[in-house]
Formats: C-alpha cells, sequence, structure tokens
C-alpha cells in the first residue's frame, strides 16, 4: 500500500485498521484471480484457436486442390464457407450463404493477389454478433490465371465456448473474492480483538481502575500475546510507581510535620508563659535544630530529585586515593570521639567518575555505619577491568533481615520510630548516585556487621 496515489493516502491511512487490511487483502486476491483467470482464459482460447485453425487449413487445401482441378468444391467442417475471386475481385464462385458479398477488403485483396495468406476474424467476441467467421485466403494459379481461393468456417461454437468461460471465471472470482474478503475480515476482527481488549483496559487504567491486569492466554506465543506480557509489565511497574509515589508522600508528609509540630510545640510553650533568658535561648537552639532537619530533609529530596532528571553525569578523572580521603575526612572527629577508626584501602588509581555526587554517596554510607553500628569502620576500594567496587564494613548487629529487601527505599529505616536522627533517605540517595552512573548498589550482612557494596563503570 505503499504505492498507493499521493491523494489516495491520507484516505487510506484514515480507515481503521480491519477496512485497511480487507481492503488490502480484496485488492491482492482481486489481481491474482484477475491474473489466474487470464491465464486459464489464454490457455483455453489457445486450444480453441489451434484447432479452429487446423481445420481451416485443411479446408483451405481441399479447396485449392479442387480449385487447380476445375472440380466442385468439397464439403468442408460443419458451417464451413468458401468463396472464389479472380484476381481483379470479382465472385467467380460462392457458398448459397456468402452469394456475392465480399470477404477481403481492397489491401487484404491486394496482399494475396501479390502471394499473401491473409487470416482474419468477422465479427466479434463481445458484443455478440451473428454470421462470425475465421477465413483464409491464399493466391492459387489455374491455367496460367490468377484465383484467390477463401476458406471459412464459422466461429459460433468456439465464442460460445469463450463466454461461457468468461462467465465462470467472472462468477468463480467474485465468489472468491467475497470468501476472501470475508475470511480476511473475520481474521483480523479475531487478531485485533485482544488489541481492543488492551485498549479498553488502558481506558479503564486512564480512569482512574486500580490493581488492572490485562487477560492474556497462557497457552499462546505470538506477537499479541507478547504484546499484552509487556502491557502487564509496563502495568506492573506503573502500579509499584504509584505506591512508591504513595509512599513517598505519605512518608514525606510525615518526615516534614514532625520538626514542624516540634517547632510549634516549643514556640506554643515559650508564648504562653514568661521565660528566662536561658529558657528561651534553649527554645531558640530545639527551633535551631528542628530548621536544620527540615534544612537536610529538603536537601536530600533535592538531590535525589536531580540524580532522578539528570541525563548525564559529568564524569571526569580523579585520584581515588584522594577521593576517599575526601570523603573520610569530614567522619574523623566524630569517629575518634567515640574512640572508632576509620580506616581506608585503596589503589593509587585513577577513575572516571562524578565526584560531586560520589563524595557525598560515600559520606552517607559512612555516617550510617558510625550512626548505626558500633566498632571501627572500614572503606575499601578496588578497581578491575574498568569497574570500581567500594565497601563500607562496620561491626555491629548488621542489618535486619527484613529491613534488607527495603533498605534503598526512600525513608525507609530499620527502626520503626521516626524520631530518631537521619531521614531515611540516605541509603536512596547511595542507590541514586550507583544508578546515575550506570552501576549498582547493594547491602548484605557479614556475620559480624553489615556491609553496603558500590559497583560502578569507571
Amino acid at each position: 500500500m505503499s504505492r498507493l496515489p499521493r491523494r489516495l493516502r491520507p484516505w487510506f491511512r484514515r480507515l481503521p485498521v480491519v477496512a485497511r487490511l480487507v481492503l488490502a487483502v480484496a485488492v491482492t486476491m482481486s489481481l491474482v484471480l484477475a491474473g489466474a483467470a487470464g491465464l486459464v482464459y489464454w490457455r483455453v482460447q489457445t486450444a480453441l484457436d489451434r484447432q479452429l485453425n487446423d481445420d481451416l487449413t485443411t479446408y483451405q487445401r481441399s479447396l485449392d486442390q479442387a480449385v487447380r482441378d476445375g472440380v466442385q468444391p468439397p464439403p468442408g467442417p460443419s458451417g464451413s464457407l468458401q468463396q472464389v475471386l479472380d484476381a481483379r475481385g470479382h465472385v467467380l464462385g460462392s457458398s448459397a450463404a456468402l452469394r456475392d458479398r465480399p470477404l477481403l477488403s481492397v489491401a487484404e485483396l491486394g496482399a494475396t493477389a501479390h502471394g499473401a495468406t491473409v487470416r482474419r476474424d468477422v465479427g466479434s467476441l463481445l458484443p455478440i454478433t451473428s454470421d462470425t467467421l475465421r477465413l483464409q485466403a491464399r493466391r492459387v494459379t489455374v491455367g496460367g490465371q490468377g484465383r484467390i481461393v477463401i476458406a471459412a468456417v464459422r466461429r459460433g461454437h468456439r465464442d460460445e465456448a469463450l463466454r461461457e468461460l468468461l462467465a465462470q471465471l467472472a462468477l468463480a472470482s467474485g465468489l472468491t473474492l467475497i470468501a476472501a474478503s470475508y475470511v480476511g475480515y473475520r481474521t483480523a476482527r479475531a487478531a485485533l480483538r485482544p488489541v481492543e481488549r488492551y485498549r479498553a483496559g488502558a481506558a479503564g487504567l486512564a480512569d482512574g481502575a486500580q490493581n488492572l491486569r490485562l487477560d492474556v492466554p497462557a497457552d499462546r506465543d505470538d506477537e499479541i500475546t507478547r504484546l499484552g506480557h509487556t502491557l502487564n509489565h509496563m502495568l506492573d511497574r506503573l502500579e509499584a510507581s504509584a505506591e512508591r509515589e504513595r509512599r513517598f508522600v505519605a512518608d514525606a508528609s510525615h518526615e516534614l510535620r514532625t520538626p514542624l509540630t516540634l517547632m510549634r510545640a516549643e514556640l506554643d510553650v515559650a508564648l504562653h508563659r514568661p521565660r528566662s533568658a536561658d529558657e528561651l535561648a534553649e527554645t531558640l537552639r530545639s527551633v535551631d535544630t528542628e530548621v536544620q532537619r527540615l534544612i537536610d530533609l529538603s536537601d536530600a529530596l533535592l538531590d535525589l530529585e536531580e540524580l532522578g532528571t539528570t541525563q548525564h553525569i559529568s564524569r571526569a578523572s580523579a585520584g581515588l586515593a584522594g577521593l576517599l580521603a575526601a570523603a573520610v575526612a569530614p567522619h574523623l572527629r566524630t569517629a575518634g570521639l567515640e574512640g572508632r577508626a576509620v580506616t581506608v584501602e585503596a589503589p593509587g588509581a585513577e577513575v572516571d567518575v562524578d565526584t560531586r555526587w560520589l563524595r557525598p554517596a560515600i559520606g552517607n554510607l559512612l555516617d550510617n555505619a558510625l550512626r548505626h553500628a558500633t566498632g571501627d569502620v572500614r572503606l575499601t576500594a578496588a578497581v578491575h577491568e574498568g569497574r570500581l567496587r567500594l565497601c563500607v564494613t562496620d561491626e555491629g548487629t548488621g542489618f535486619p533481615p527484613e529491613f534488607l529487601p527495603r533498605a534503598f527505599d526512600r525513608f525507609a529505616r530499620a527502626e520503626a520510630s521516626r524520631t530518631g536522627r537521619g531521614s531515611g533517605l540516605g541509603l536512596a540517595f547511595v542507590q541514586a548516585v550507583a544508578a546515575a552512573h550506570g552501576g549498582t548498589a547493594h547491602a548484605e550482612n557479614t556475620g559480624h556487621g553489615a556491609r553496603v557494596v558500590l559497583d560502578l563503570p569507571c
């Protein structure tokens, strides 16, 4: 259909898919049937013409011989006619049905007089005409004088057979075209029925339907079925995404509400009764703590949003040892106050990463280890075959087993209470940084503590 005339293409494209398929089948079948019918008609016509020409040639020979011998023309095939002319075209002898009617034109008469053999049909197949003939004329010399002998046979039986064949071919082709179009229509409707179901399902999802699944047969493996499985997978992803969004909104609301409620309570208490300067200072310090908590939460959310919408991170070559030293430095004082050590093991290699995001991600891992575990914290790095593997290992009880599957979810916390330190966004930020680099992050228990691993291409 790509070769449709330009003016017909917009009209064709506006048709429903079923109509376009049926139209394509009908046009294709019409061409095939026309070609097949033409071939059959040509073969039958050739066979009939060969037989008619053989009869005509045989009759012509007998007439030629009779004219040379000067005897009565012999009888020919059923319905045959004959006519004998002199060199000027005057009729010397003729069948009773012909009388003196000339059968040759002036040009044909001249060509025959010069020795050519003329063969042509009189009358047409369609529309039907009476007295249809096929004639053949040749020059014969009799006693030194030229004679033109015309032999003719009637084409009635031949034309009637061809007309009957045309009618039968037209009827058979028409019925075949109708049947093929109907089968094409039913097949197209059956093939596209699942697509319509999928469309209706998608429309239900757009209207707010919950837990929508498309009815996809489990015992098939065709293109439409695979499309259904793909759409179901997409719906599962959309449902999971919507669930994450709902949980994110609920968690964010709760996280924002807690410091705001605490600030409101501190201010209400301060306003309802006189307070000393020391008490007001303590209130302000408490409010400042909650404000800083809100700022940290907002910054974490903005960083996650920026990481999620950034198309390409800005990679640059950096020394691995210097990068890790810069990430560890802010946490050394905290570890020293608690009598703990933070050790770093890294080769002197160059890595191609975005230090703007990777440094705080490592800092989050160290902060979590110092906050939630005991004992020393170890940061190790290895570069192998173009990949950077970072491990932060601590000592302690490790992650609760039920927490591991959702450790990298936003606002996920090992403890049930939300009033402790931290927003539950640290590991989510780490995973976002790993994904932005085209890598992965996972958490595991070692039996002596917890380990978080970053695997990044570098």
